[in-house]
């Protein structure tokens, strides 16, 4: 029997002529969260209470810009005719790689500033990080996009999904793999287990580089079945190789460090340095 399904309105109220996105919502919802978290741990690690607050001052607008640039980057085929389209972040189309560059870069600078560890800082932060992650992509949800490739509503049914999932893959006519959602569930996952690490005490750096690691595989995986990514070449998707470095990376610098004895210092050591 054929039945019609509405998506769900990615437009949560208007305040006259402005429209306010639940994409917006969403994002700022887990910006709030993981800036809490990280502001709570970090003065359980010695932290004055302000470090975090005031790198987020720096650090989320210079991340918000550069994950639009990445991405305009990527798309200048569309966006170099359609110039006025480029501050409209609230349609999607920001990437997480390019605002993890602006923030990781951002980090550096501010630590160095403030005379505390990088590592500790990104230390207690990674979970926080990917704990925003895994709730921002429901913002892709309501917008309909970071999905997969088509499949039916009996596959997404049997995943034992909520119809108001399974409606809501449901775009111009066809069903898709709800992609987004397995990287909500990856990256929660990895919240998880970062907390975890916690009480293993692994030395500084490896909270950090386990964050970019467990992220970078299942980024890696899932970009495979998206229909969206950003190309490097015609065979190539961005997401994919860049996931595949940061993992080739994070393991040779925690090799690295471990054997030049740089990460001699644990977690939970109170030095800042």
């Amino acid at each position: 029997m054929n039945q019609t399904i509405h998506p769900l309105n990615p437009i949560a109220f208007s305040l006259g002529p402005i429209e306010v996105h639940w994409y917006g919502i969403i994002i700022g919802s887990g910006l709030a969260l993981a800036l809490f978290l990280a502001i709570r741990e970090g003065t359980r690690r010695g932290l004055p209470k302000d470090t975090f607050a005031d790198l987020m001052l720096w650090a989320i607008p210079i991340a918000i810009i550069s994950a639009r640039i990445y991405y305009v980057i990527f798309e200048w085929g569309y966006y170099k005719d359609h110039p006025a389209d480029i501050p409209k972040i609230w349609n999607g189309g920001i990437a997480i790689h390019g605002a993890l560059i602006g923030s990781v870069i951002t980090t550096i600078i501010f630590a160095r500033k403030r005379g505390i560890s990088f590592w500790k800082i990104t230390d207690i932060a990674a979970p926080s990080i990917i704990l925003g992650q895994a709730i921002g992509r429901w913002g892709n949800f309501m917008n309909q996009e970071a999905h997969g490739g088509s499949t039916t509503r009996a596959f997404l049914e049997s995943l034992h999904l909520p119809n108001f999932i399974v409606n809501q893959m449901y775009i111009n006519g066809t069903y898709y793999q709800p992609t987004f959602l397995y990287e909500s569930v990856w990256d929660f996952t990895g919240f998880i287990l970062l907390l975890l690490l916690r009480r293993v005490n692994l030395r500084r750096g490896e909270m950090f580089l386990s964050y970019v690691i467990w992220y970078s595989i299942g980024r890696f995986f899932i970009e495979g079945m998206r229909t969206d990514s950003l190309m490097l070449t015609s065979s190539l998707r961005m997401a994919q190789v860049i996931s595949l470095v940061l993992v080739l990376v994070a393991l040779a610098i925690l090799f690295y460090r471990r054997k030049k004895n740089l990460a001699a210092m644990r977690y939970q050591a109170q030095e800042n340095q």
